[in-house]
C-alpha cells in the first residue's frame, strides 16, 4: 500500500512525515494554539475532529494508528504498522 504525501481532510492538509528509517511514520497538521479551560493547550476542534476522521479511514483501509496531538496546535496521525504495508 502506497501512502499519499499528502491528505485533505474536512479542509486541512495533512502532511506525511517519514523518520527513523520508517519506523516512525505520521501524518501531522498545525493549526492555532488553544487552551482549554485548565489553561493546558489544545488542538483547534474542527483540526482535531479531522484528524480523528484521517485515523478512521485509514483503520478502514488496514492500518493500526494512533491520533495525537502534541504542543503548539499540532496533531499527528501515527501509522504503527507501516512496514507490513509497504
Amino acid at each position: 500500500m502506497r501512502l499519499n504525501d499528502y491528505i485533505a481532510v474536512s479542509g486541512w492538509n495533512f502532511e506525511k512525515v517519514v523518520q527513523d528509517d520508517e519506523n516512525d511514520v505520521f501524518y501531522q497538521c498545525r493549526g492555532e494554539v488553544m487552551y482549554d479551560d485548565e489553561h493546558d493547550q489544545m488542538p483547534e476542534p474542527s483540526l482535531w475532529d479531522a484528524a480523528v476522521k484521517l485515523g478512521d479511514i485509514l483503520t478502514k483501509d488496514g492500518l493500526d494508528v494512533d491520533v495525537n496531538h502534541s504542543e503548539k496546535g499540532w496533531v499527528e496521525v501515527t501509522i504503527n504498522n507501516y512496514k507490513i504495508f509497504r
